[in-house]
């Protein structure tokens, strides 16, 4: 039965991840954090790609519970990178092709 399980919640997990890749924003954003070598602001992704705060809080949300990125908060700022793990994991070669 526990395999069973782990199957089912791996394919739960690889469902969200490529419903949250199914979205022209949403990969703007991957694209965005890929070419960049560091965490970054999300304000700083949003008016890179020209998002109002409101849509980019809803796509990192998005992003975050398909564990496509890591984010980590300091005071009232919100930083983000790539789960590159994440990708190798569930979108085999996707990375390697954005």
């Amino acid at each position: 039965m526990s395999n069973t399980k782990t199957i089912k919640d791996f394919d739960q997990l690889q469902i969200t991840v490529l419903k949250a890749l199914a979205d022209p924003i949403r990969l703007e954003i991957i694209r965005y954090l890929k070419y960049s070598d560091h965490e970054v602001a999300c304000g700083e992704v949003g008016k890179a790609i020209n998002i109002s705060k409101t849509s980019g809080s809803y796509h990192f949300k998005l992003l975050e519970s398909a564990e496509l990125i890591h984010t980590k908060r300091e005071a009232r700022e919100k930083y983000v990178s790539l789960n590159e793990q994440t990708f190798q994991k569930y979108v085999t070669d996707f990375y390697k092709n954005i």
